[in-house]
């Protein structure tokens, strides 16, 4: 029987690069759309020159796709919201990029800093909203892209009595 690892028996695993899985150009799991995310956001110079402030509407800007992906960079002047929604069949990401938004469910509400991420399934119910006296951005990845975000305005009353 042989004790030799396999790694012993190919040397250093480094010199090997058959050996080696290729880097994935796209993410596909949860935790490479969040790592996505944090790369975006660590990197203002992909974002920061395009975002626009819009007193009337939220402004949103879609800054990248990919196999069945999608990102959106969004900002929030003080009062903006989403209204309460969920993402039809969509998981998410939701990183803050700068400001500070709310974050309100059926289980309360909860504020969302700068660095701040919320990752959600399909089917999940929020509002965001701007709450601050300050301008918000944020990044929002979907996974598959956005097609549907169905408004659930009968419950914004009871969400919003809840908090």
């Amino acid at each position: 029987m042989n004790s030799d690892s396999d790694l012993q028996i190919a040397g250093d695993l480094l010199e090997v690069q058959h050996l080696l899985r290729p880097a994935r150009e796209h993410p596909s799991t949860v935790a490479e759309f969040v790592g996505l995310a944090r790369a975006i956001a660590a990197d203002r110079a992909q974002w920061a020159h395009l975002v626009q402030y819009d007193a009337t509407t939220r402004w949103y800007h879609r800054l990248r796709t990919g196999p069945g992906y999608e990102v959106w960079l969004l900002s929030w002047v003080p009062g903006q919201g989403s209204g309460l929604h969920d993402h039809g069949l969509s998981s998410g990401v939701l990183t803050v990029l700068d400001g500070e938004l709310t974050e309100r469910t059926d289980r309360g509400k909860r504020t969302l800093g700068s660095g701040a991420q919320r990752v959600f399934a399909p089917g999940y119910v929020h509002e965001v909203v701007n709450d601050s006296l300050e301008p918000a951005v944020s990044l929002h990845v979907y996974y598959p892209g956005l097609t549907d975000m169905p408004m659930h305005t009968a419950q914004c009353a009871a969400v919003r009595a809840a908090v």
